[in-house]
């Protein structure tokens, strides 16, 4: 990993993926991970409550890293997955409102229009608030979530995509705004194959 990160997250969302890792792997199995990764200064020491862009993108990949490293590609992917699916419940809370997809009008959409213009406010809130890079294509029944400057990855190398936690975090955004529909979204690109985005295919027919 970079000793000298140049891209960052908000400590706010720093601090919902680590209190999400906690959620979902308790609190020993995340010092575990912090201690592996190297990542000492964040045990119990989570990021502020805040907007400041401080939580470098090499941390994020560090910590998913080691999740696999640890578990192994297959038992990562499932925690990689379930962590994301818990940061959108906790973040949702800090964030529905500033991207306008908890108010009356948004909710009696037609369900594609609701997904297109959910997945185009939340790729807003990453462009806006972060330095990550997301860019939303429709092409035909399929939405595609294009990451071109992907924390999740950041720095690594691997023969397939690792950005389980977009997955998992997507799929839980849609389950909740369709009200508990199911739809497949799969990594089809990951930069860290080598490459030139992370694109995440994303079906707007629901599966059930």
């Amino acid at each position: 990993m970079s000793d000298h990160p140049s891209f960052f997250y908000p400590n706010r969302m720093g601090r919902i993926i680590l209190l999400s890792m906690e959620e979902v792997m308790g609190r020993n199995g995340v010092h575990a991970i912090l201690k592996l990764a190297s990542l000492p200064q964040l045990l119990d020491n989570y990021p502020a409550d805040d907007s400041q862009r401080a939580f470098p993108f090499s941390t994020v990949s560090a910590l998913l890293d080691t999740l696999e490293q640890v578990y192994g590609p297959h038992g990562g992917r499932g925690l990689a997955m379930r962590i994301g699916r818990a940061c959108f419940n906790n973040g949702i809370r800090q964030y529905g409102t500033q991207m306008g997809i908890t108010e009356m009008a948004f909710r009696l959409l037609p369900l594609p229009a609701k997904i297109s213009a959910g997945a185009k406010a939340f790729a807003e809130l990453f462009n806006a608030l972060t330095d990550q890079k997301v860019r939303v294509e429709e092409e035909g029944e399929t939405l595609l979530w294009h990451i071109e400057q992907c924390p999740l990855c950041w720095e690594r190398h691997s023969s397939e995509p690792v950005c389980h936690l977009a997955v998992g975090l997507l799929q839980e955004a849609l389950y909740w705004l369709s009200g508990g529909k199911v739809f497949h979204v799969e990594e089809k690109t990951c930069i860290a194959a080598g490459d030139d985005r992370c694109t995440i295919v994303i079906d707007q027919v629901p599966v059930f």
